[in-house]
């Protein structure tokens, strides 16, 4: 089953690149962005809100699934998935080490005497 765009989990993204991203914000399709689980206890048809406007975007065409597809694709894209996860921890603490410097050069700025001169 391919994925379903139509349900209240699946997410797609689409970055300045061109390049489009699809999954599932449960993580529960492994073969994404290519197939949903069988039967996925978790599907819900996405419901539209009152006074939202469509617009007229249309997504790139989905890339054709890698051969041959099962457990093969399945366990290299769990792969990815764990370098990608082993680097969150890092990037983050990197990010917040850079917003703390930030903050304390900004809060330097503003101690200042506006009228002293600098030699």
């Amino acid at each position: 089953m391919p994925m379903r765009e139509e349900c209240k989990h699946f997410q797609s993204r689409t970055y300045d690149s061109g390049e489009v991203v699809r999954f599932c914000e449960l993580d529960l399709a492994p073969e994404a962005p290519w197939r949903c689980p069988e039967g996925c206890a978790s599907y819900e048809r996405r419901l539209s809100g009152a006074g939202w406007v469509t617009g007229s975007l249309v997504e790139p065409a989905l890339e054709d699934e890698p051969s041959p597809g099962g457990p093969d694709v399945v366990h290299l894209l769990e792969q990815a998935e764990d370098i990608v996860d082993s680097v969150v921890p890092e990037t983050f603490s990197e990010v917040e080490r850079e917003d703390e410097r930030a903050e304390r050069r900004q809060g330097a700025a503003r101690r200042r005497w506006p009228w002293s001169r600098r030699s």
